[in-house]
């Protein structure tokens, strides 16, 4: 009873660790014959689209086993084949608007009220090359590998290999803003054909307020661009990360301009990235890394940063 040793029985204590795991709760089969490139929640939170690289299906969450074909642009001869979809997002508020895009570089805005297979879009963004910039890789490098709305459904944001284009869902002439991301490779496109790095998937998002723009790149950089795109803000992916702030380029580089290239780690890239609804937080993937970074406490800065 603890009598004469001056204090109590002490017990020992046990901690245990918390893990976090997944379990499937439900498994959406038969749907798709080639793999799916984009999932998106619709604004009912009732249904998601899912895309593949033929087909965009509309399912319901308490469905499973059926699905409604709202796209599909498969040719009864495959040899006829000249585009594939590459991904696809579903509008913030409107429910019957969904947004595709494919590899030849076009953005397509889909309304499920005009029929039940929207392969007929109802608005297209798409900015005409430039002739004289036309080269072997201008269709690989056109092809979009990522598209977003903005979360009050006015803009809509795009990345292809080299750009970052932001539209405005009113005008389809031309995008409002168009930024060269890694500009500084275009002279080196035969090397990175060689090594299959011009095939590779950059994500973009929008800030929660719509007023930066958020995209990956190699050596395990990501840029923050403010939205009138003035300012771009590179920061390394590293346990401790350097920030660099600099001003955009307005034009891409000519072919004939000598620039240095600055060594970039071409298997060190930020492929993957969101950005937190509400606030200043980012979230980036590098190989098997998830960094998160936010803005500095009592910065008042809305961009994050190291």
């Amino acid at each position: 009873n603890g009598k004469g040793s001056g204090g109590g029985v002490r017990l020992p204590m046990f901690r245990k660790e918390v893990s976090v795991g997944s379990c499937s709760r439900r498994v959406y089969s038969n749907g798709h014959a080639y793999h799916i490139n984009s999932i998106s929640l619709n604004s009912d939170c009732e249904h998601f689209v899912s895309a593949d690289d033929l087909r965009i299906n509309l399912w319901n969450l308490g469905v499973s086993n059926t699905s409604f074909n709202v796209v599909d642009i498969k040719p009864d001869n495959m040899e006829e084949l000249t585009e594939v979809i590459t991904a696809s997002a579903c509008h913030p508020s409107h429910c019957n608007h969904f947004l595709w895009s494919n590899s030849r570089g076009s953005v397509k805005l889909a309304d499920m009220r005009c029929k039940a297979l929207c392969d007929d879009h109802a608005k297209v963004y798409e900015e005409e090359d430039d002739p004289s910039r036309r080269s072997f890789f201008s269709e690989i490098i056109s092809s979009i590998a990522d598209i977003k709305f903005s979360s009050d459904g006015r803009y809509i944001l795009s990345r292809d290999y080299m750009c970052l284009k932001l539209w405005d869902v009113n005008m389809e002439r031309q995008p409002l803003r168009t930024i060269y991301v890694h500009e500084q490779l275009r002279s080196s496109f035969c090397d990175l054909y060689e090594n299959d790095s011009i095939f590779d998937k950059f994500q973009c998002a929008f800030s929660g307020d719509n007023q930066r723009l958020i995209t990956g790149s190699y050596h395990n950089y990501f840029h923050v661009y403010d939205r009138n795109g003035k300012t771009d803000t590179c920061v390394e992916a590293t346990k401790a990360p350097k920030k660099k702030v600099g001003v955009l380029p307005k034009k891409p580089f000519s072919r004939g301009g000598k620039k240095e290239v600055p060594e970039m780690d071409l298997d060190k890239k930020i492929m993957h990235c969101s950005w937190h609804p509400t606030q200043p937080l980012v979230a980036v993937g590098g190989l098997n890394t998830v960094f998160l970074y936010g803005a500095e406490p009592g910065s008042g800065a809305s961009s994050p940063g190291p």
